[in-house]
């Protein structure tokens, strides 16, 4: 067999991201598609070489003697151009997967645009996660075809030219030279129903950057690194549904955050916590539909009795995510457990209100009209709160040790039953406001009594503790105290001296000094380094908080992505991508930047 251009394990940062509003895949720099799930997300993979090999599926298509690969989106897309140079010629490579026309395609054009070059093409499926070799038929002209079924799932390949069977998969090689173009069409189609016909490829890949540029032109954002915050918009945009408004947490399952270790987990779901983050960050740059489209998707999802809500859910709103191992899978660089579904379903998390309530607070100032239900529902959500928030529950961070009284959720509880209050007091909504303010109260004196340690003079994680915790960097941003109040920032300054390991670069939390119920440790967290520039801005350390974005801004791909942490020993990206929460927070992080030195960054 010939060897392969790109062996294993593929660095996280050497992945591109495309998507079609409803699934994603990852195409590596050397043109291997080692990640897609269809037709959604949180669908089982067809392509799983990402946690496994080659024989776990994959589709290949490079130049193999390239000694330059360089890459880049056109314009503000997710239309992948990939350019190689070999020593006798050079070719493009064009991969996208089309929007708005209602199917689920992969479209990959390669044309020669330099002298000649030997192409390598190689198809091999596996539906289940790797698991299942489909039955694959060919079909000849006029409409030539290789289709692979099995179960509910087909795809069929069309093409220019395609490949040909041999042990189990479908390879090619040939020579192109200037002028000549390889173009390949792969569409998903349930397996009891027809294939629908061909469509003209350049058409709508055209259409798709089109597309995705006129969408990202609305982001009002024009502070400092706009680039990367307008592809940071374009990431969170992607990983929502454009049919049901659920927002995936992350693009993958089971990229390690300790490698070689068990910190592996399923993020292809709508958390509502990592969700209403996510609108805070567009929200802020004037991106109104999408807050509409998740709070009519959270009015479906959550609904019946307050009482069982979940903290996630799929992205079509199903509640059923069980947690199992794929013991097929040899993992990621060897980590293991491969997991798909999440455990962390059936926890207790009493912040996530707390982020739900203040974004739909932000999309009322922003002019989204309340509905009769959609306050209905915060107003049941809030009072089941006010029966539990006094409990222990397992955090932000899902630890799967004991439950604790974490500070971040008694204050996320707080933003909760506050931002209750202000929709009466601000919006005329009705409510039982005496009885918040006394609960807003209570909550806040608790806090404070307990949250806060006098001798090492921080907030700490959990009441009793005497370590810190990043999270506790978001008391600032949701106005639980003043941003000028000396312990917000002696609490950053403890947290910078306990947990950042290089500049800029925080860890969410010690290890050592946290029973998260999980062996192992993990890196630098992106999303709690970003909050910490964003803490900084809003504390008046502005130079500092703009030394520590562009710190953080440096670290993303080459096509501007970010994974969910960052090892500064070895300069790698870790865990899973792209991760939501990182892009947002680069968002948020860079808005509050440029508020605080003056620049125009949106609404403040």
């Amino acid at each position: 067999m010939t060897t392969d251009p790109e062996p294993l394990p593929v660095p996280v940062a050497e992945y591109a991201v495309i998507g079609d509003g409803r699934t994603t895949a990852l195409v590596s720099r050397r043109g291997s598609l080692d990640w897609l799930c269809l037709p959604h997300v949180d669908s089982a993979a067809c392509f799983a070489r990402l946690l496994g090999t080659e024989d776990h599926g994959r589709w290949l298509l490079t130049v193999p003697d390239a000694d330059e690969v360089t890459r880049r989106y056109l314009d503000d897309s997710f239309v992948l151009e990939t350019t190689y140079r070999s020593p006798t010629g050079t070719a493009v490579v064009t991969d996208s997967m089309p929007i708005n026309d209602g199917r689920a395609d992969v479209v990959r054009r390669l044309r020669c645009t330099e002298g000649t070059v030997r192409v390598r093409h190689e198809w091999v499926v596996r539906f289940g996660y790797g698991a299942v070799e489909p039955w694959v038929t060919r079909t000849r002209a006029p409409d030539e075809a290789i289709r692979a079924v099995a179960g509910p799932d087909s795809l069929t390949l069309r093409g220019t030219r395609l490949p040909r069977a041999r042990d189990h998969r479908h390879g090619d090689e040939l020579e192109v030279r200037a002028g000549d173009e390889l173009v390949l069409d792969l569409t998903w189609t349930p397996s009891w129903e027809p294939v629908p016909p061909p469509l003209p490829a350049a058409a709508r890949v055209d259409a798709t950057r089109v597309a995705w540029g006129l969408w990202a032109r609305a982001a009002r954002y024009a502070g400092p690194h706009r680039e990367a915050v307008v592809r940071s918009l374009l990431v969170l945009r992607l990983l929502t549904d454009f049919e049901t408004g659920g927002i995936a947490a992350a693009a993958t399952t089971s990229l390690p955050e300790d490698p070689g270790g068990e910190r592996n987990w399923d993020y292809r779901y709508c958390w509502l916590r990592d969700a209403a983050m996510t609108l805070e960050a567009l929200l802020e740059q004037g991106f109104r539909e999408e807050a509409t489209q998740w709070r009519d998707w959270l009015l479906r999802a959550v609904a019946g009795d307050p009482a069982d809500v979940q903290i996630m859910y799929r992205i079509d709103g199903g509640r059923d995510l069980p947690e199992r191992e794929l013991a097929h899978l040899p993992g990621y660089a060897g980590a293991r457990p491969v997991r798909i579904g999440n455990a962390a379903v059936t926890q207790v998390q009493n912040d996530v209100l707390g982020e739900v309530m203040c974004a739909l607070h932000d999309a009322r100032r922003a002019g989204v009209a309340e509905s009769a239900d959609s306050w209905s529902l915060q107003r049941h959500l809030v009072d089941e709160l006010l029966r539990h928030w006094r409990e222990p529950d397992r955090g932000i961070w899902e630890v799967r040790g004991a439950p604790r009284h974490f500070v971040h959720s008694k204050v996320m509880a707080w933003a909760a039953v506050d931002r209750a209050v202000r929709a009466v007091e601000e919006h005329g909504l009705d409510g039982p406001v005496e009885r918040w303010r006394a609960a807003r109260a209570e909550i806040r004196d608790d806090v404070l009594a307990h949250g806060w340690d006098a001798r090492r003079g921080t907030f700490v994680q959990s009441y009793g503790a005497t370590h810190t915790d990043a999270a506790l960097l978001q008391l600032v941003q949701v106005g639980f105290l003043p941003p000028d109040d000396p312990r917000v920032r002696a609490t950053v300054a403890a947290i910078r001296a306990e947990l950042e390991v290089a500049p800029g670069l925080l860890r969410r939390y010690r290890t050592d000094r946290t029973d998260d119920g999980v062996p192992g440790d993990e890196q630098a967290f992106l999303a709690c380094s970003f909050w910490l520039a964003d803490a900084l801005a809003r504390t008046g350390e502005a130079d500092e908080a703009c030394a520590v974005l562009d710190t953080l801004v440096a670290l993303t791909n080459d096509v501007g992505l970010l994974a969910e942490q960052y090892d500064p020993a070895t300069g790698r990206m870790a865990g899973n991508v792209p991760q939501a929460l990182s892009h947002l927070a680069l968002v948020r992080a860079a808005h509050a930047a440029a508020v605080a030195t003056g620049s125009s960054g949106g609404a403040p």
